[in-house]
């Protein structure tokens, strides 16, 4: 079986095979076999990510991430980088954990490398260093980016407290507070196999791959696994967060908590993501009204079915707008919530949507990264194995009643949060609101 399969019916159906295995270790181990593939593609992902971030030093994931091609027991970072160059390969670190891609055949060096990387990283104390001022450097810029701003405080407004109110790379003060010691303690911790799965897609064979890796990853400590914790956030309701500057430009975040991925509203709300806030400009209503016809701005849109994951996403709907048009984008932002809840939307803007979405769904996933993280993500949200080809489907099966429904039950104009940064004040962005 080919790892890409299309079949045509109803519609355009996908497949990408996987077979499953679990590691000595405890690591889980994905493999999407696809013969005569020019590329592999490894994901590792890990249980937690900046949720395990110790209080006071949030960054710390990421920054571990960073730093694991910095240098290990066996290579220097230098040495590392002359042996992924002449593979063509590369590896890039995360919060949660590192993706990687090699042309050719070279994926047992590869994989070997990346081993190396998980188990045996040195955090160098110099490295570290230079890793800290470069995310420094980052934040400093960040800082004065009022559209970074304003983003950063709409999350703090919708969850709050919760890890996922704030930037996983940190802040100026908590990344000072992180230095090797706490890297090396958090990757004892946080970095074992039992909350580990691995995918890797491309030209090989599955139980070869779980032989390698079985030798690879003999010593990772299989480590104690999370156990699930129910997030809590703070209710919907309207609250107002400004950033001032001095630029004639002003950012507007508008939106609430949204929802998980696992709802069974999602393929509805997907057909409602591009009529009214993020398809083609054919359909996009908000994006038609507020930067066609009314000229706010060029950079327009609203989503509520893109952010979902395991714990819920958000509705978010954003703007760029100069200060004498707040008043009019916020309400064009509201109308069209409103309306999508009222009306139900015509007959040609659901075909229109349902052939984009259809027609285009099989689009990335001849490529080997997009497949090992499709495996990654069917792991973590349970899909079941043909999920690719019932999802096509339940587009297709969307009605305008199915919409409405949908955008009753999960869009709420009434309590939304409001972050704005530039020229505007709180009281003049809660007079809009109402």
């Amino acid at each position: 079986m080919t790892a890409l399969n299309l079949k045509q019916g109803s519609g355009i159906r996908l497949t990408v095979p996987c077979e499953r295995y679990q590691l000595n270790c405890g690591a889980e181990l994905l493999v999407s076999p696809r013969p005569g593939a020019p590329v592999t593609a490894f994901e590792l992902h890990l249980k937690g990510g900046p949720s395990q971030d110790p209080v006071g030093k949030e960054g710390t994931a990421y920054l571990t991430s960073a730093l694991l091609a910095q240098g290990t027991e066996t290579w220097s970072e230098e040495e590392l980088a002359s042996q992924l160059e002449p593979m063509g390969a590369q590896i890039i670190g995360s919060a949660s954990g590192l993706s990687a891609r090699v042309e050719g055949k070279e994926w047992k060096s590869l994989a070997a490398i990346l081993a190396d990387m998980v188990l045996r990283p040195t955090f160098p104390t110099d490295r570290v260093r230079l890793q800290k001022q470069r995310l420094q450097h980052r934040l400093l810029v960040e800082q004065e980016n009022p559209q970074a701003q304003a983003g950063l405080a709409f999350r703090r407004l919708i969850y709050g407290q919760h890890w996922m109110g704030r930037a996983a790379y940190g802040s100026l003060e908590s990344v000072t507070k992180i230095d090797a010691r706490s890297l090396r303690a958090h990757h004892k911790r946080a970095w074992v196999a039992s909350r580990a799965t691995i995918a890797v897609c491309g030209d090989v064979d599955g139980k070869q791959v779980k032989r390698l890796f079985d030798k690879l990853f003999s010593d990772w400590e299989p480590g104690k696994e999370l156990a699930p914790r129910k997030p809590v956030f703070p209710k919907r309701g309207v609250r107002v967060e400004v950033h001032k500057a001095d630029r004639r430009q002003v950012h507007l975040f508008l939106g609430h908590l949204g929802v998980r991925r696992a709802d069974p509203d999602y393929p509805a709300l997907v057909v409602l993501d591009h009529i009214l806030g993020t398809g083609p400009g054919f359909t996009n209503r908000i994006a038609r009204r507020l930067r066609d016809e009314l000229g706010l701005a060029y950079t327009v849109h609203a989503s509520i079915a893109s952010s979902a994951g395991v714990s819920p996403g958000t509705f978010t709907a954003y703007i760029g707008t100069s200060p004498e048009n707040v008043s009019t984008a916020l309400e064009g932002f509201l109308r069209e919530m409103r309306r999508i809840q009222e009306e139900p939307v015509t007959a040609s803007e659901l075909e229109l949507v349902k052939s984009y979405l259809v027609g285009s769904f099989p689009m990335g996933y001849e490529r080997a990264a997009r497949r090992a993280s499709y495996l990654i993500s069917s792991r973590i949200h349970r899909f079941p194995d043909d999920y690719l080809e019932t999802l096509p489907r339940a587009f297709e099966a969307v009605t305008p009643e199915d919409i409405q429904r949908a955008a009753k039950k999960h869009l709420h104009p009434g309590a939304c949060c409001l972050s704005a940064s530039g020229a505007v004040s709180k009281r003049e962005l809660k007079s809009a609101l109402r």
